[in-house]
């Protein structure tokens, strides 16, 4: 089984609702996000080697860029922007919108707000 993945990173403020009066992260504040694509494949490698071109990412950067970079994630997603919520979004947005040849798939994203935390979404597997 091969796997690999790409980070991409963007600016953006959020504030969370529903926590204590008083809790730092219910006032507006910003984060440099890491965002991180894995993809898996147990099948044979593409032409050169690849699991897949990393180009064929492209996509999903140009829709973090264009959606998420220096915006005000509470008024870009549904839900309240945690890195959880992030992960969950940007992992179905993947699996939505690529077009990754058979046998590779999205086998997890995960999103980092700070150098020393994350949160990862992915299918659970047997």
């Amino acid at each position: 089984m091969h796997r690999i993945g790409k980070q991409f990173r963007f600016e953006a403020a959020h504030s969370l609702p529903d926590l204590p009066e008083g809790h730092q992260c219910s006032r507006v504040h910003g984060h440099s996000y890491a965002v991180e694509v894995h993809l898996v494949s147990d099948g044979e490698l593409h032409r050169p080697g690849f699991v897949v071109d990393f180009a064929e990412l492209a996509p999903f950067g140009a829709h973090v860029r264009d959606h998420f970079d220096h915006r005000d994630l509470n008024t870009v997603l549904d839900a309240p922007p945690t890195s959880e919520h992030l992960a969950a979004y940007f992992y179905h947005w993947c699996c939505d919108h690529l077009r990754l040849p058979e046998p590779v798939r999205i086998e997890k994203v995960r999103v980092s707000e700070t150098a020393s935390t994350f949160a990862e979404y992915g299918p659970v597997l047997p």
